[in-house]
């Protein structure tokens, strides 16, 4: 039997933001990887819908160079 992967979302009334890894990780420091792991992204191309926080947009900013970011 297959299982199904609820999608995770954000509460109703909060702000979102889509993130997608664009580049490779392969040659950054260690701790933008680790910062792309704390943000949901192990492949590339890969989207994630992440509440949009202060926590959040100083994560994306620490490795935007590698990033897509979107209204979701």
């Amino acid at each position: 039997m297959g299982s199904t992967k609820a999608l995770k979302t954000p509460g109703h009334g909060v702000q979102s933001v889509r993130v997608t890894l664009r580049r490779s990780p392969i040659g950054t420091p260690q701790r933008h990887r680790l910062v792309l792991r704390g943000l949901g992204l192990r492949r590339i191309r890969q989207t994630v819908i992440r509440p949009d926080t202060p926590q959040v947009r100083g994560m994306i900013h620490k490795v935007g160079y590698l990033l897509e970011v979107g209204k979701p």
